[in-house]
């Protein structure tokens, strides 16, 4: 029961800083392209993971054997997802963003099923269900017009892919700290995006960056959004099964649409503390399980 709630924290906290994160990159792409803002993020958080694993005294040796597995969640999760997310949020809404996004606990269900041979207990769907259904309620006072589709496409392809790479992390041996794993696998996402970004960083406006909200958005996006709530969501996921702990996401739309209404000005009404209801309903379930 204390691994559960430590574990229902880590991804509580995680969810929570990712919600809020769709709110500062509203702000940044604007000033930094998508595809720049992600390597940007990641070579910061590297280094703050650096630090964090010098001052550790983490062992990095990890085994030929496990090699693909890690590479394989910096491709699929810390590329693939993680562009995809900056591209849609930059062509939809903060809230938006956050709220398909938060399909990805269904997804992740769908993978711990066929890769971790998870079973889906009566109580762990009807959670699913409330905090999909207070998903939906949210949704229905986010305005998603046409307008939005490109962008609610690629933010489904981020939620899609992260649910993969959540798996994935399960599967890799315990023995490696998670400052190790989310470090090499950041390494993996700045080697296949540098050949994308080095090219264009010559015709980049670094003056813009001096801007207080951008760099300060920048560092957000590199140690607290990256470094810090990477390795809260890879600890929480060890700490519970991938479809429970891909259930706390849900935190991700209140906290997003929250501080999009907050901070950008979208609008919430009744129907946002309706369906959050619904979601901590069904959270509650799922820590009630254990």
């Amino acid at each position: 029961m204390k691994n559960t709630l430590l574990g229902s924290l880590y991804l509580s906290i995680a969810a929570s800083i990712w919600g809020g994160m769709y709110v500062v990159v509203k702000v940044v792409v604007d000033v930094v392209p998508p595809l720049e803002l992600v390597w940007f993020r990641y070579v910061i958080a590297l280094v703050a993971l650096l630090i964090i694993g010098v001052a550790t005294k983490q062992s990095w040796r990890v085994a030929k054997r496990d090699w693909l597995l890690i590479s394989l969640i910096g491709l699929i999760g810390n590329t693939i997802s993680i562009v995809s997310q900056e591209v849609g949020t930059m062509l939809s809404s903060a809230q938006m963003g956050a709220i398909i996004t938060s399909t990805t606990p269904a997804f992740m269900v769908v993978f711990a099923r066929i890769l971790l041979k998870e079973k889906l207990t009566l109580k762990k769907a009807i959670s699913i269900l409330l905090a999909t259904a207070g998903v939906c309620i949210i949704v229905g006072n986010a305005h998603i017009d046409s307008t939005n589709q490109l962008g609610g496409a690629s933010l489904l392809l981020a939620a899609l892919t992260w649910s993969l790479m959540s798996v994935l992390v399960k599967r890799v041996p315990g023995q490696y700290s998670q400052i190790v794993v989310t470090s090499y696998a950041i390494l993996v996402a700045i080697v296949l995006l540098t050949p994308f970004t080095v090219g264009r960083l010559a015709e980049f406006d670094f003056q813009a960056m001096l801007q207080p909200s951008v760099w300060s958005g920048l560092l957000y996006l590199g140690v607290v959004s990256t470094a810090c709530a990477f390795l809260l969501w890879n600890r929480g996921l060890h700490m519970l099964n991938a479809s429970s702990g891909g259930l706390f996401f849900f935190f991700q739309p209140i906290v997003g649409t929250f501080l999009g209404w907050l901070l950008l000005g979208e609008q919430i009404g009744l129907s946002f503390w309706l369906g959050t209801l619904f979601i901590f309903i069904g959270v509650l379930l799922v820590i009630r399980e254990k």
